[in-house]
Parts: structure tokens; C-alpha cells; sequence
């Protein structure tokens, strides 16, 4: 007689199956794909499903569901094969026949947004294991705000060697065993291969030494032995780390030919070797087929996960919290954050503090986090620089998961990683700061809020050589430029309090674009004397300063530079030109403005840039014959006084261009 242990792993042959045979059908039919990750981590990612998760199709935004992320995201076909299998109603075997063509959800790359049950985009590596250790935290934080009965859930993760392999990967790990987020699992597919060949061409780590070395639970099983996995799976739930499941696989497993090699991971199978794979595996359907009692056993995960979700609803419904819960999920309420800052921004104009806009960040945020309920902010360790701490936030950690302050070291790369993982956990609206001349560090994590429009704050300080003394190496003279041309990415630089007031404001309120700050070291005037309820900072650009009469030349500036704009305005003066001051503090909000306001606001004179950056990126504001007045190449360490003398970004300077273009 059959035990039902002996049962459960017969049904689990057939379902991991399933899931290899709609991998290399999909990747055979696009010619295109890699077969070997989701061949190779099928058997663990069945049991994982079958016995474990906790997630329901027919509602996948359920707060309370398990997070499972493809931090190997070229193996996105292990992703699509189960969410059709498990029943998604935007699955349907179209999407998996037409897998990485033009209009399919069914992408290269799991795409956050394509595809119900795809809770992150990942492919660049490391990136997902990194995303997924912000959503642990945002686990922990929201339950410690609401409790187990409306938060209670996992994060599963399955990495690759080359995941472990990126930088990110170390900064994540130690950030996840510092903070002690036990309801992290990975799972690392540990095949011994990579594109090049053996994985013992380009590395030697021991892997499960250097997990257990960051504080995590490690264990190592055979990844094809599901009775295996369930235990190992039960060890790692019921210890308080963050676990490490070492899963020993063959890549491609079930392709008799080419399994446990290089020439299963990113390449189609061919007809010949799918064919022997199907004989091998004892499956008999035809390609794109899948018997009922395969869609029967995967609707059982399904249909538990569906029972789960109506107790959490009816738990929901009789909490006393429920409204404050579902409100954290909620964007945040325009209507009372406007009006704060509305009459916050009287008062700058009222009282005209000079100050570094680093500061008149803090300043704002004060109005800011005192106004949102679920507002997390943080910085790699340069929190007395960035100024991202404000009075009545207390620190999160091990310890107090209900702090609303992340102290993430010097990791900025897993701290912008992160901070996506908290916004697409949801519950909280999170802003993290490092240098300017450091976003390079977070870049591709950038890149991603962009990509998944999540709309993160990058509170980035220390913008131009204004810094001073700490040289080149720290003055990000080509940074602000680079990071404009990311799609779907504002990138604002405030000139004064009042714009930085109105930077947050936008930040905040941004339903799908991530908001970065370029925030100066050095004091500035308020410019804004004159106030306004209406946002100006979020038209992008605007007349600051207009001329009495026809301008004969309009000198545009952001950030520190507006201060010399204005001054050389009235230079000009002095010699009967007449020059318009226009601030653009976001290149990407005045392009979005309609044409007509454009033009208004460029009017048809001769135009000089001013920034203390390279001119690479203002093409949108100057034309060709157009004046720049800004860097041409790195800076220096030295006051910034004496820098902006001798990289002739000066008052003088701009009258100067001026003359000659007026002339």
C-alpha cells in the first residue's frame, strides 16, 4: 500500500514535469530562452508550491500572499509554467506559446506590470535576491504595525550562481542577517555551471560558509529529492533567520543529452533532444498539452491558497485596525500633504532662510513624515550628511521592526534594491540617501523603480562641486546628466527651500515615477520671495524672475546655480540688457508640459545654461548656438568658493556670455 508521503512526490513527478516540458516547448517554439534553470529547479519549486505557499490567482494583489521571486530571472519560464499551471487568468496557454514574442506577457525577463503573479522585475542578477530583502522587511514592519492576524507571510527567492556571484548579492545578505528577517527563504540553485563552462572557472566561494558567516540559517540538500526539500523547507520556516537552502541540481534535468552542461542554459533543446527529454520523462502529450489531473493537482494550491485568503478576509473585516491596514496600502492622500505644504511654503517665503537645500530636505520631510502614517526613510550610513532623519523617527531593527528609520550601511546599491522591495511589498512610502556622486552605486536599481514605475525617493546630496574639499572623486560633475537620461525617472534639483518643499511634494504624490534629489552641501537664498499655493517645481521649469519689457536673453539654472542666475540678471541690467531668469529644477516634468507653455517659458531670445555639471543633457532647454555656462570636466578639491572662480562658473561669466550672445 502506497503511503500518502509516496503519493504526494508520484503527483509532484508529474507536476515538476509539467513545468519542464512547458519550458522547453515555449523556449523551442521562440527559438530563444534558457531551459536549464527552470528544468534543473522544477522539483524544488513544486514542493515549494504544493506543500508550502500560501498564494491565490483569482485575487493576486492579496496583501497577506507569500512573495515568490525569480531572482534568476533568465529561468522566467519556471515562473510562467506555474502561474498558467496554478490557474492566473491573464496565463492562458497563448501566452506560453507565444513566449518572448512582441505583445505577450510572457517576457525574456519577468516583468513587473506584464503579468498577474510576478511580483518583481528581475534578469540583471542579484538584483532579485536584493529586491526580495525589502520585501522581508516590509513583512516584519507591517506586522509589527498590525500583527499576525493581517500579516503573516514569506518571501521565497530562488538565486543562481550568478546572483552570488554580483557584488549586490553580499551587501543584501549581510543586510537580511543583521536584521534578522526570518521569513526569508532562498533557495540557491546550485547547478555548477555557468555560461562559460564549470563554475569552478571563475570562482571557489563557499557559499553556504558565507551565508551562515552573515547570521543566516544553512542547510544543503539534493534538489531532486522532494522529500528532502519539504524538511529542509520546514527547518528553515521554523528557525528565526533568514535561511539558505543549498539545492544541489542538475541543470536541465530530464534532457538526457545535455543535462548537468553549459548547453542547457541559454539556448532552445532542439526537437531531438525535447523528444528523448519527453521519452525520458514518461510524457506522452503533445507539446502545449497538459493532461486535467496535472491542472487538478496545481488548482489545489490554487483552491488552498483561495480558502487562506477568505479567513484572512473575514479576519480583515473584524479587526479593529482593518482600516488603518487597508489605508497603508492605499497612495497617499493629496488633499492634507498639499495643504501642509501649501502653508509650509508661506512661511519659507515669509522668513527667507538660507540654508543648503540637503537641509530644506529635512526641513520638508519634518511636514512630510508628520503628515504620512507609513513613511520609512533611511541612508548608507551618511544619515548626518543626507539629512534624511527626521525628529520623531526611531530606528528599525532586529530588535523594533516598528521603527520607521533603516540605518543600511554602507550598501547603496542593496539599499536602493531594497527600498524597491518595501514599495512593491507595499504599506509604506520609503526614501533612502547617499552622494550624488554615489548614485552610480545604486544605478541599476534605479534603473528598475524606473522600469516598474515605483516611485521611490533617491534623496541624493552633495550635487556639484559646491562639496568643496573632498575632490573629484566625490563631485559628481557628469552624474545628474546620466541619471536624466533614465526613462521615467524625475530628476529634480531644488534651488532653494521652497523648490525642495515642492520636490517632496511631488516625490510623494508620484503615482508611478521614482523621484530623485540632487540636494546642495552649501547654504542658498530663498529665490521664491513671492508665494504661491501652486507647485511650480512640478511644471518643471518657470519664469522666475521676468523682464520689464522684451528679454534680449534668458538665462536658465537649476539648483545652487539659480543664485548666480539672479545676480547676473541684475549685472545685466545694469548694462541695459534685459534678462529673464528661468529655474528648471526637473528636466522631466517641463518636457512633459504642453508646447505652448514651452515656449512661453523659453521665449525666443538667445539662452545660457547654467549649471555646475556638463551640458551633456540640457539639448531639451538650448539650442546648439545657445550659451552654457557650467563644467567641462571633473572638478577639484579645494573651497568651493575658489572652485567656482576657477572653473569660471561666476556671476562675471554668465554677463560675459551674455554680451557677447546680445551682441
Amino acid at each position: 500500500m502506497n503511503t500518502q508521503s509516496q503519493i504526494e512526490t508520484s503527483t509532484e513527478d508529474t507536476m515538476a514535469n509539467a513545468i519542464r516540458v512547458l519550458a522547453m516547448d515555449a523556449i523551442q517554439a521562440a527559438n530563444s530562452g534558457h531551459p536549464g534553470a527552470p528544468m534543473g529547479m522544477a522539483d524544488v519549486a513544486t514542493v515549494l508550491f504544493n506543500r508550502f505557499i500560501k498564494i491565490d490567482p483569482a485575487d493576486d494583489k492579496w496583501p497577506d500572499r507569500d512573495r515568490f521571486v525569480m531572482s534568476a530571472g533568465h529561468g522566467s519560464m519556471l515562473v510562467y509554467a506555474i502561474n498558467h499551471l496554478l490557474g492566473y487568468d491573464d496565463m492562458g496557454m497563448d501566452q506560453i506559446r507565444n513566449f518572448r514574442q512582441w505583445g505577450a506577457r510572457t517576457a525574456g525577463h519577468p516583468e513587473y506590470g506584464h503579468a498577474k503573479g510576478i511580483e518583481t522585475t528581475t534578469g540583471p542578477l542579484g538584483q532579485g535576491i536584493s529586491t526580495a530583502v525589502g520585501m522581508a522587511m516590509a513583512e516584519r514592519m507591517h506586522n509589527a504595525r498590525f500583527g499576525d492576524d493581517l500579516v503573516d507571510h514569506h518571501t521565497y527567492v530562488i538565486v543562481g550562481d550568478g546572483c552570488l556571484m554580483e557584488g549586490i548579492s553580499h551587501e543584501a545578505i549581510d543586510m537580511a542577517g543583521h536584521m534578522g528577517l526570518g521569513r526569508l527563504v532562498v533557495f540557491w540553485d546550485d547547478n555548477k555551471i555557468t555560461i562559460d563552462g564549470a563554475t569552478d572557472v571563475s570562482t571557489s566561494t563557499d557559499q553556504m560558509a558565507r551565508f551562515a558567516a552573515a547570521g543566516w540559517h544553512v542547510q544543503q540538500v539534493d534538489g531532486h529529492d522532494k522529500g528532502a526539500i519539504a524538511t529542509a523547507i520546514e527547518a528553515a520556516k521554523a528557525d528565526g533567520r533568514p535561511s539558505m537552502i543549498a539545492c544541489r541540481t542538475i541543470i536541465g534535468f530530464g534532457a538526457p543529452n545535455k543535462q548537468g552542461t553549459a548547453a542547457t542554459h541559454g539556448a532552445p533543446l532542439g526537437d531531438d533532444e525535447i523528444a528523448a527529454a519527453r521519452k525520458g520523462l514518461g510524457w506522452n502529450s503533445p507539446a502545449f498539452e497538459i493532461p486535467d489531473d496535472v491542472y487538478a493537482a496545481w488548482g489545489a494550491i490554487a483552491a488552498r491558497g483561495n480558502a487562506a485568503r477568505a479567513e484572512w478576509q473575514t479576519r480583515l473585516e473584524q479587526d479593529t485596525q482593518g482600516l488603518a491596514f487597508a489605508k497603508s496600502l492605499d497612495r497617499p492622500d493629496p488633499g492634507p500633504l498639499r495643504t501642509k505644504i501649501a502653508s509650509y511654503k508661506a512661511g519659507l517665503s515669509a522668513d527667507q532662510p538660507k540654508v543648503a537645500t540637503r537641509k530644506a530636505s529635512q526641513m520638508a520631510l519634518e511636514v512630510v513624515n508628520a503628515t504620512l502614517p507609513n513613511s520609512i526613510g533611511g541612508s548608507a550610513d551618511l544619515t548626518g550628511s543626507n539629512l534624511t532623519r527626521t525628529s520623531d523617527m526611531t530606528p528599525m531593527n532586529r530588535d523594533n521592526y516598528g521603527g520607521d528609520y533603516i540605518h543600511y550601511g554602507v550598501r547603496e546599491h542593496a539599499m536602493a534594491a531594497a527600498m524597491n522591495g518595501i514599495a512593491l511589498h507595499g504599506g509604506f512610502v520609503t526614501y533612502g540617501g547617499t552622494f550624488l556622486a554615489f548614485a552610480d552605486y545604486c544605478r541599476p536599481a534605479i534603473r528598475l523603480s524606473a522600469l516598474m514605475n515605483v516611485p521611490v525617493t533617491y534623496v541624493m546630496t552633495h550635487d556639484s562641486i559646491g562639496l568643496g574639499e573632498d575632490g573629484p572623486t566625490h563631485q559628481p560633475v557628469e552624474t545628474i546628466a546620466s541619471l536624466r537620461a533614465i526613462p521615467n525617472l524625475n530628476v529634480i534639483r531644488p534651488a532653494d527651500a521652497v523648490e525642495a518643499a515642492e520636490a517632496w511634494e511631488i516625490a510623494i504624490l508620484s503615482p508611478g515615477t521614482p523621484s530623485l534629489m540632487c540636494l546642495s552641501r552649501q547654504g542658498l537664498p530663498v529665490v521664491r520671495t513671492e508665494h504661491t499655493d501652486a507647485n511650480m517645481t512640478a511644471r518643471g521649469a518657470y519664469v522666475l524672475r521676468e523682464t520689464p519689457g522684451k528679454r534680449d536673453i534668458t538665462l536658465i539654472a537649476t539648483g545652487s546655480e539659480i543664485e548666480l542666475a539672479v545676480e547676473a540678471a541684475e549685472a545685466l541690467k545694469a548694462k541695459g540688457i534685459n534678462a529673464a531668469v528661468v529655474s528648471a529644477p526637473c528636466f522631466e516634468l517641463f518636457d512633459a508640459q504642453d508646447d505652448d507653455y514651452r515656449a512661453e517659458v523659453l521665449g525666443t531670445a538667445p539662452r545660457i545654461g547654467i549649471e555646475a555639471a556638463i551640458r551633456q543633457s540640457w539639448d531639451t532647454l538650448l539650442d546648439r548656438k545657445d550659451g552654457f555656462v557650467g563644467m567641462t570636466g571633473f572638478g577639484a578639491s579645494a573651497p568651493a568658493p575658489e572652485l567656482y572662480a576657477q572653473f569660471g562658473i561666476t556671476t562675471a561669466a554668465v554677463v560675459a556670455l551674455a554680451q557677447k550672445l546680445t551682441a
